[in-house]
């Protein structure tokens, strides 16, 4: 049974627990659970960062801990009772785990080490926490360092500020928000600027001596050296080195490591150095050779100087190499360090090049109890201390001190009867008053014991030695009196003996008679002269002689005469031992009372230092002559004590105030001195007004609070000793006291006046003197005194008196002090407190003080639980909020907009108040109740004052709520701050409710309430949402979801408003918006049905919504794009707003908004998603097109329409889809006109006129349209602007347009262009965006891609696609699955410009741009077998599936891709392949002829490799597989219908034998000799295909040449009337192209008939291609007719993917063609660059023929639908015909020769039009008399006529000239339908057709290409845009064409204007658009 748990309520996870028991709860090891449920060894409860969870678990797996319940029940919640600190730790680092693995995700590597040593600090110092063995001492440095490293952590990683107090973690309900504030802003301080150092010390640590020359034991001391003063700051350190140069103990750390301490700042810098000597120890001379004398001596060595600057830039710990130089001149050794400093080295040596002093420096900063904390193992280790020579810049009470320094100067000795100079050493002794030798105080430095004696280092040679040695002599105190230090002079021999000779000896005393020290400074020592140890052995015998030169009696004339002298220079420091005579007479008074009065005088000219170094003993003369001689030295005492009190102000000595205080309380003994006192000080108050000089009034009131600390302990002692005698006398003298001062203070005076700067002093000094009256006075009198002296200042308050700055500190002082904290002294005070500080407020002075004021009131100020203090703290806050809250709001707002100059002390003055002031008003209204607000409320008399109170808080609120309010890690001060605020809120939305409504409605305060409650929602500190687990329980927890309070409290206010909701719509709806895309469920829910309200009184005022529509489509854009807005809120928009307005009586309506709304949310969160990629895709683009589109056609926002053309328009170029960024930027172009209106500054554009700006964007596209080798397009534009340039008559500008547009055509013709391959895409599933969700588009390729790049690229877009493995279309289930499912595969374009494809002459560098541009519909062809399968020949069911598909714009445009709008599907018969298969060899046949012919091939061998294939294949079966198919009996039984196909089908057979003739006639002409035999086998093979088929002879409409071109190329018969059946021989050689562009030439040649080629061609064709590598191409239908024993040509699916992504599944027969369709289109064959030539859109009726739109095929219709037997096999128009002779006189000169025709037969439902030239070759070339002219592209001239002729018209004789690159003509007018007989009939016949019948026909059914004649016929050029934009061109053309000079039209479109979608024979109207709008607002 399940038991609820007592106890048992905490617990840790001890081991992860996997929960697979029913109802069991996976646990982690280290998570913490809380026990709800106890039963036979299970708990049940849930882990706290899942609270939701529950369920059950094994006791044995958790460690309970203990406890603090809350709220026991239900809603229980559990506090561990450990630490604070270890709670803060474990929760600090849980969420840290999670954060150190991203930092490891995002290859963050090093914060991610740091962080990991620092976790595992604080892990190991949790384990001493919790082990619980620490000393308090200890406890408390642990858990600052816990605290400093999760600081560090937090700050690190971006988290939150922590307030703490003591370590521990502030709950900000405990404290008031002042206190919080403080809290906060001094660890920021503490972490942003830490204090600088005042004090510092050097770390010394000597490594070695590296030099070459070794061999003799070092000593070397450091010191620190002031090179401005020529003086040394510090003693010496020690170290002494072996004979290799390292320290002798170096086990000792401490003889190797120093630290100079005491530095003070100002010993920082470069003239402050490091000075190093070296002593080496041994024989005289460095090279002397070793002889029997063990005596060493200290000799000189080298020096070593580096400055302390260096160190400042140099890293911590830095090694040292420090170079050593070596004096030659030992003379100069005392001043080489000085030398070197000065530079002057020049004169030193080296000491050797690699020698030199390594040693490791580091400066310290701080206290030394600080650096003995931070720095423990250096201390620990053991390190010396070198103090500094003197005291430090801080004298600390009670440091010891008492050293004293000598310094061996110099000396003067004679020779001594010696010929050369003496070596002479210095021995130091100290002796005691008894003459013995005093054991270890000499010392050389620090660093090395003291010795008892010290051997000064020996110069050669030398009678004026100077040593400048430094020793140290640390004497006690107590053994000063008597003793005296002796100096022995010895010379030194060098002689074998060694021995150190006596000659002398000098002494000085170190205390003098009087018990002053020596004094310091430089002292001249007499030598006395001794050559006996045994004479000094008794110091009595000498300490009577004179040891000074100054101290000889003037008599002594003798010893002054001597000339050797010895001289030493001492310095004391000591804190016990003086030099001061002064001193000494005044602590020794009583012996001299007469020197008393001299002895108070001169006190203040003694040495502060020397005062503190005996403060407790002056102090006790002082009173013990105050005691004594009141009367006599009262004045003079007082004075005294008032100059050692302000002399502790100073802050050398103001460490020494503790110590007079621990006097006072301890030692003070005076308890009759108060008398004295307070009548002095009274003496000197009453005389401040009148005095003259009030210099020494204000030192004496600058020392008020020591004088009433010994007042007060003077009265108390006095009445500890009477019982509490003469106690009304005493309070009567300080009530006189107060009331003098009053009377001062009151006295107004001038700002200068001195008395006003002695008001000023006192009131500085004034509060300090509270907690001493204390000590005797109740709290309500010391009160009372404060309030009267506070009251009594003088009430006028000028801004520059500095009396007025003054006040307020006192008034800050009070406010801080004791007396203040008192509740009863706090009512007395707080009236006196609030006038002043309610007057510099409303001022706006001195408003740092005020914060400081006003924050210490309010940090007293908390809510009380006892019922007794309530009232008083209630009243309190009432004071306060009447006199200051008005007051505070508008403090808040001034500070907040005053202007604030940038880098000014002033502007971070008023930024570090605001937060004060705003802490202060946040304190105060956490403080005010129900009844503080209604008292408030009331308090207003007016609906006036009650409107701008609300509007001022408002106001308020909202710069509380900015983010530069509190720094970005102050979450908890936000939290609080937020608190508050809804607090507020919900009290004066009440007021709000009940004042300022129906009648009495305001809207500026509604808007401001609403405008705050937005503001307030969307702030980040709110959204709990990017918050961590922990983070956000903790929150909810605390204050809850503040979102929705705030949520619930506007649709509450928005109900009541009534019908003054009219005035917030539309305005509010943006921000209410903003509000419903914060990602809170709750608060969406009770936010979104506002809009259902805002469109109901919206359709109630103006019968529509179209406002609130608008509004809502304008901001939904900038918010999302935000990143606002998800796919949950668009379902929830929509599922509620729908539920609300089902009965409403504007549903409909209603529902199309939401549904719009709706659907711009859907790809304003499909932009969103995509712009968060990093890089261009198309998915990005295709994405930004879908919203573009939505804008402009569904929503007509023409600005943002705008700016997303610019957006689109940046990733193009981005991505270099230079021609996609053109027609994009044509969008914008468009809208513009040639005109002067000015447009503002929009985007990137400046302020211009329209004419400016589109002149700009015309040339920024054709610098695109050039740089995506697209200059067709670029040059209509180079046009349009030279024609506004020409009629402005700008020729400079023109000049430059028509060189840029020649260089344009230049391009053209001389630079490659490679044509893009077209993939069909299928975007399948429910996981793909909405744009692209359940669509198919074709995309078009980059350069060089072919369909396994593109699927790759694809898959790499959307990596969790599934490629599908098929091409069929996919099913219902595909579409709904919640994945995504690619489908590519290659198709083929079909292009519209027919005319241009079809002309001969024209180049492939033309030819090649309009395959492959404007293009809106493409091809895929699927073979498949319909029946049973003949697996003897599989052509007899071999059908072809035709899928045409049609985009919704022509690619290019403005994007790669478009989505496809209509698909087709065709099925197309086996004889129709047949049909297709054997058309498409022939034209490729004539088109090689003919390129032969013409001399543009330079090898052969494509012509070869075509005519092998050909004849191969049908030799082996290929033609034979046919007539097996479609020749026999039962075939044509079986399917009369195709009688006509089937005659076709021979006459295309019959057809390519004669062309097969005709190309081995030529091929033998040009075949080279070692390809003979080949040739010879083809015309072998040929004869065997000749007879296979059947042929004796060609029949008579065969017999003509079937190549025929006059003079030899197609171009040329243009220019010569005279028809001419040219041999082989007789070609002209005209090159037309390079090698490189046969792939194309075969690709396209081919593909302009079907798509269907038999399998066997690619076989045939791979047998006989050559190995050349510009013709090794992948197999084509070019390569051969018919195959002889395979069903499927390659091209039939040419179009599929390859077999590994899904092609159609053919027997392993069809293996190479799976192959073949695995190719890319541009290496495989493609079918559908030309038109089908079954396609009946070819057919026009009549009435079509003088339409502007262009007739395009259509693919798609089944083959009985194409059967049009009515007109001839080749004429254009057989109504017009016999009209159109008229016309040949005007153009007839301009055409060429027509294509052959053929005749037709009756049932052929194919094309019987073979081939249309769109520039036709004259008729009859006998009745020609002028020659006929070519028209090129850009020229047309009027030219003779050419009549037709009736032999050639329908007949062969004209050759197929026209049929050598182009196809059948989709744009022939009409049909023809006559029989055989047709082809002989004249000119007037039906079938004939006149060439100026032609060449009317192509001018109006013809869209000539961008730079054609045509262009100079029409009005105007038109500006380039892309399909779906363009306007259709007018429907009359020109009768005539203009002149060329005539201007140049500007409707021609960059694309034709004819629909290219056109069903059967139906003319179609132009793709509808709406106009294009002017953007009149930019």
């Amino acid at each position: 049974m399940w038991i609820p748990t007592e106890h048992e309520k905490y617990g840790v996870v001890l081991a992860s627990f996997r929960g697979t028991v029913q109802h069991g709860l996976p646990l982690e090891i280290g998570d913490t659970v809380q026990l709800l449920e106890k039963c036979e060894g299970w708990y049940r409860g849930f882990v706290h960062k899942n609270p939701n969870a529950k369920g059950i678990f094994p006791c044995t797996y958790i460690h309970l801990k203990n406890a603090h319940i809350k709220n026991k029940g239900q809603f229980e919640t559990v506090i561990p009772t450990e630490d604070s600190v270890i709670t803060e730790m474990t929760s600090t680092l849980r969420d840290w785990g999670a954060m150190w693995k991203r930092l490891y995700v995002k290859n963050d590597g090093d914060l991610f080490h740091r962080l990991w040593h620092v976790m595992n600090e604080i892990l190991d110092l949790r384990r001493q926490v919790l082990v619980g063995h620490l000393t308090n001492d200890r406890m408390k440095d642990v858990k600052q360092h816990i605290t400093a490293r999760l600081d560090w952590g937090n700050e690190q990683l971006s988290l939150d500020l922590v307030p703490r107090r003591e370590f521990s973690m502030v709950d900000p309900d405990e404290i008031s928000v002042t206190e919080l504030f403080k809290l906060m802003e001094h660890r920021h301080r503490k972490k942003e600027t830490p204090v600088p150092a005042s004090t510092h010390h050097l770390f010394v640590h000597m490594k070695s001596l590296m030099s070459s020359n070794l061999g003799e034991e070092l000593e070397v001391f450091f010191h620190i050296y002031d090179g401005r003063e020529n003086r040394p700051l510090s003693e010496r350190f020690f170290v002494r080195l072996n004979k290799n140069g390292v320290p002798k103990s170096p086990e000792k750390t401490e003889r190797q490591c120093t630290l100079f301490v005491d530095l003070g700042s100002s010993d920082l810098r470069k003239d402050v150095y490091i000075v190093v000597h070296i002593m080496r120890i041994g024989r005289m001379g460095a090279g002397e050779k070793k002889n029997l004398c063990s005596i060493q001596y200290r000799r000189p060595f080298g020096c070593a100087v580096v400055s302390i600057a260096d160190l400042l830039t140099a890293d911590s710990k830095d090694d040292h190499l420090l170079k050593v130089y070596a004096c030659t001149t030992e003379s100069e050794w005392y001043q080489i360090h000085e030398n070197i400093i000065r530079k002057v080295n020049s004169r030193y040596n080296l000491s050797g090049s690699n020698t030199g002093l390594a040693v490791s420096l580091q400066l310290l900063h701080g206290d030394i109890e600080q650096l003995r904390r931070e720095y423990m193992v250096l201390f620990t280790r053991g390190v010396s201390i070198t103090k500094k020579l003197g005291f430090s810049d801080i004298i600390m009470p009670g440091e010891m001190r008492n050293d004293l320094y000598m310094t061996l100067e110099k000396g003067e000795f004679e020779k001594g009867g010696k010929s050369v100079a003496r070596n002479v050493e210095i021995t130091v002794y100290v002796l005691d008053i008894q003459g013995q030798v005093m054991k270890s105080y000499v010392a050389a430095g620090s660093g090395e014991p003291g010795g008892d004696v010290y051997h000064s280092f020996v110069l050669y040679h030398n009678n004026s030695p100077r040593w400048a040695e430094q020793i140290k002599l640390p004497i006690p105190v107590d053994m000063f009196r008597g003793s005296h230090v002796r100096f022995e002079f010895r010379h030194c021999s060098t002689k074998d003996k060694g021995e150190k000779k006596l000659f002398g000896y000098s002494f000085v005393h170190l205390m003098q008679e009087d018990g002053r020290t020596l004094p310091d400074g430089t002292h001249e020592l007499i030598i006395h002269k001794c050559e006996e140890n045994a004479n000094l052995q008794d110091s009595s015998c000498y300490l009577k002689l004179p040891f000074s030169k100054a101290n000889l009696p003037g008599n002594n004339q003798a010893v002054k005469g001597t000339k050797e002298c010895f001289w030493i220079t001492s310095f004391l420091c000591s804190t016990k031992l003086t030099q001061n005579g002064d001193m000494l007479d005044l602590l020794k008074w009583r012996a001299h009372p007469e020197r008393i009065n001299d002895s108070l005088l001169k006190l203040k000219e003694i040495d502060g230092s020397e005062i503190v170094k005996f403060l407790q003993d002056t102090l006790d003369t002082l009173f013990g002559i105050l005691d004594e001689s009141s009367q006599r030295y009262g004045l003079k005492v007082f004075d005294c004590l008032v100059h050692i009190i302000n002399l502790l102000q100073d802050s050398k000595f103001h460490h020494f105030k503790p110590v007079m205080d621990t006097y006072i309380e301890s030692h003070f003994a005076g308890a009759l001195s108060y008398r004295d006192l307070i009548k002095v000080l009274k003496w000197y108050v009453d005389r401040i007004i009148d005095a003259e000089h009030q210099d020494h009034i204000q030192q004496v009131l600058n020392a008020t609070e020591y004088i009433f600390k010994y007042i007060i302990q003077s009265r108390r002692l006095f009445a500890l000793a009477t019982g509490g005698q003469s106690e009304e006398e005493f309070r009567c003298c300080v009530h006189e006291l107060f009331m003098s001062i009053r009377f001062f203070l009151s006295q107004e005076n001038k700002i200068t006046s001195p008395v006003t700067q002695t008001q000023a002093v006192f009131l500085r000094t004034f509060p300090a003197v509270y907690g001493e009256l204390l000590k005797i006075f109740t709290v309500r009198e010391v009160a009372g005194f404060v309030r009267e002296t506070l009251g009594s200042l003088p009430a006028t308050a000028r801004a520059e008196c500095p009396l007025e700055s003054v006040k307020l500190h006192c008034i800050a002082k009070t406010v801080e002090s004791q007396l203040y904290t008192n509740t009863e002294s706090r009512c007395i005070l707080l009236p006196v407190v609030l006038r002043l500080l309610q007057a510099h407020m409303q001022e706006q002075r001195d408003l740092v003080m005020c914060a400081r004021i006003l924050t210490s009131m309010l940090s007293l100020v908390r809510k009380y639980d006892s019922t007794a203090t309530e009232p008083v703290v209630s009243e309190e806050v009432d004071l306060i909020v009447d006199s200051l809250l008005v007051v505070l709001m508008r403090t808040i707002l001034e500070i907040t907009n005053r202007p604030q100059a940038a880098g000014t002390n002033m502007r971070l003055q008023f930024q570090d108040i605001t937060g004060e002031f705003v802490a202060c008003l946040l304190a105060l209204l956490r403080q005010m109740s129900d009844k503080h607000y209604q008292q408030l409320l009331q308090a207003f008399t007016s609906k006036d004052d009650l409107r701008d109170f609300l509007l001022q808080i408002f106001t308020v609120f909202r710069i509380l709520i900015r983010p530069e309010m509190f720094l970005k890690d102050w979450t908890v001060m936000r939290l609080v701050t937020n608190n508050v605020i809804i607090t507020t809120v919900l009290y004066l939305s009440d007021a709000l409710r009940k004042n300022f409504l129906n009648d009495k409605f305001d809207y500026k305060v509604w808007d401001s309430y609403f405008y705050l409650s937005v503001i307030f929602i969307n702030q980040p500190c709110l959204q709990l949402e990017s918050f961590s687990p922990s983070k956000r329980k903790r929150v909810l927890e605390k204050y809850g979801d503040m979102r929705v309070m705030m949520g619930c409290e506007i649709f509450s206010m928005w109900q009541n408003l009534g019908e003054h909701k009219l005035n917030f719509i539309p305005a509010m709806i943006g921000p209410f918006l903003e509000v419903t895309l914060v990602p809170q469920p709750d608060l969406r829910n009770v936010m979104i049905p506002i809009f259902h309200d805002m469109m109901d009184w919206e359709q109630r005022r103006s019968g529509n919504f179209k406002q609130v529509e608008a509004k809502l489509i304008d901001k939904l854009d900038g918010l999302m794009s935000e990143g606002k807005g998800d796919e949950t809120y668009r379902e929830l928009f929509n599922s509620i707003l729908l539920k609300k307005i089902e009965r409403e009586t504007w549903r409909e309506s209603g529902v199309s908004l939401i549904a719009t709304v709706t659907r711009l949310m859907e790809r304003l969160l499909d932009y969103r998603d995509c712009v968060k990629l990093g890089e261009v895709d198309g998915k990005k683009i295709g994405c930004t097109v879908s919203l573009l589109n939505f804008y402009k056609t569904e929503l007509n926002k023409e600005e943002m329409y705008i700016r997303y053309i610019h957006k689109l328009y940046e990733l193009h170029l981005k991505a270099q889809n230079y021609t996609e960024a053109s027609y994009t930027l044509l969008l914008y172009d468009e809208l513009l006109e040639w005109s002067e209106r000015p447009l503002r500054e929009f985007l990137n554009y400046p302020m211009q006129s329209e004419w400016q700006r589109k002149e700009y964007l015309h040339l920024t596209i054709v610098q695109n349209f050039d740089r995506g080798k697209c200059w067709e397009n670029g040059i209509i534009l180079c046009r349009e602007l030279a024609d506004q340039y020409e009629s402005y008559y700008d020729y400079r500008n023109l000049s430059k347009m028509r060189m840029m547009e020649a260089s344009l055509y230049d391009k053209i013709m001389d630079q490659q262009r490679l044509e893009p391959e077209f993939f069909r895409v299928g975007f399948y599933g429910k996981k793909f965006p909405f744009f692209l969700r359940n669509k198919e588009f074709v995309c078009r390729g980059h350069d060089y891609e072919r369909l396994e790049a593109f699927q790759q690229r694809m898959l790499n877009e959307f990596p969790h696609a599934i490629a599908m493995q098929h091409v069929n279309q996919p099913d219902q289930t595909i579409y709904q699955a919640e994945a995504q499912y690619l489908q590519i595969y290659a198709v083929s374009p079909i292009p519209e410009s027919q005319d241009v494809l079809q002309r001969d002459g024209v180049p492939d560098n033309i030819k090649s741009f309009y395959k492959v541009n404007h293009i809106w519909r493409f091809r895929y062809d699927r073979p498949f077998h319909k029946g049973t399968k003949d697996k003897e020949n599989e052509f007899k069911s071999l059908w072809v599936e035709r899928t045409s598909l049609t985009l919704v714009q022509s690619l290019p445009g403005i994007s790669r891709w478009f989505e496809v709008e209509k698909r087709e599907l065709v099925e197309v018969s086996p004889l129709e392949n047949a049909i297709e298969v054997i058309e498409n060899k022939n034209l490729q046949l004539r088109m090689l002829i003919a390129q032969c012919q013409s001399r543009q091939m330079q090898n052969i061998n494509p012509l070869t490799m075509c005519l092998n294939g050909v004849i191969d294949a049908a030799v082996n079966g290929g033609l034979a597989r046919y007539q097996e198919a479609f020749f026999v009996k039962d075939y044509i039984v079986n399917h009369p219908e195709d009688g006509e196909k089937i005659g076709r089908l021979r006459e295309l057979m019959f057809e390519q034998a004669h062309i097969l003739e005709y190309g081995l006639a030529v091929h033998e002409k040009f075949v080279p000799q070692d390809m003979r035999p080949l040739h010879k086998k083809l015309v072998d093979q040929f004869h065997v295909m000749k007879s296979s088929l059947g042929i004796q002879e060609f029949p008579a409409y065969v017999r003509a040449s079937p190549v025929h071109f006059t003079n030899g190329s197609p171009r040329s018969s243009c220019r010569n009337s005279v028809p001419n059946i040219i041999s082989p021989d007789g070609a002209r050689v005209v090159a037309r192209r390079s090698p490189l562009t046969y792939p194309a030439v075969n690709r396209y040649s081919s593909s302009s008939l079907s798509s269907q080629a038999s399998n066997e061609v690619s076989n045939i064709t791979g047998q006989s291609e050559s190995s050349d590598e510009v013709f090794n191409m992948q197999p084509s239908p070019s390569t051969s007719s018919l195959s002889s024993n395979h069903s499927a040509s390659p091209n039939v699916t040419s179009s599929a993917p390859s077999s590994t992504r899904g092609s159609p599944q053919l027997q392993d027969k069809h293996k190479h063609s799976r192959e073949n369709s695995c190719l890319s289109s541009r290496e495989r064959p493609v079918s559908a660059i030309y038109p089908n030539p079954l396609d009946p859109a070819q057919r026009t009726t009549p009435h079509q023929i003088g339409d502007t739109t262009l007739p395009r095929s259509d693919p798609n219709l089944s083959a009985p639908d194409k059967v049009r037997p009515t007109f001839s096999s080749w004429s254009l128009d057989s109504v017009k015909e016999v009209n159109n002779t008229q016309f040949s006189d005007t153009v007839g000169k301009l055409l060429c020769p027509p294509v052959p025709p053929r005749p037709p037969y009756p049932g052929s439902s194919a094309k019987t039009i073979r081939s249309q030239s769109p520039v036709p070759t004259s008729r009859s070339p006998q009745k020609s008399s002028l020659p006929p002219f070519t028209p090129s592209p850009t020229e047309c001239q009027s030219a003779g006529l050419v009549s037709n002729s009736p032999v050639l018209s329908g007949s062969y004789s004209s050759g197929i000239s026209s049929m050598s690159r182009c196809s059948v003509s989709e744009a022939s007018g009409t049909e023809a339908t006559t029989g055989d007989h047709a082809a002989h009939q004249g000119p007037t016949m039906p079938n004939s057709v006149s060439s100026g019948s032609d060449e009317l026909i192509r001018r109006e059914n013809k869209t000539p290409p961008p730079y054609s004649v045509y262009e100079r016929t029409n009005p105007r050029r038109p500006v380039p845009l892309p399909h779906s934009l363009s306007i259709p061109p007018s429907v009359d053309p020109p009768a005539l064409p203009p002149k060329p000079h005539q201007q140049r039209t500007s409707s021609m479109k960059l694309v034709p204007a004819s629909d290219p979608r056109r069903a059967d024979g139906v003319p179609h109207v132009p793709r509808p658009r709406p106009l294009p709008r002017k953007v009149s607002q930019l």
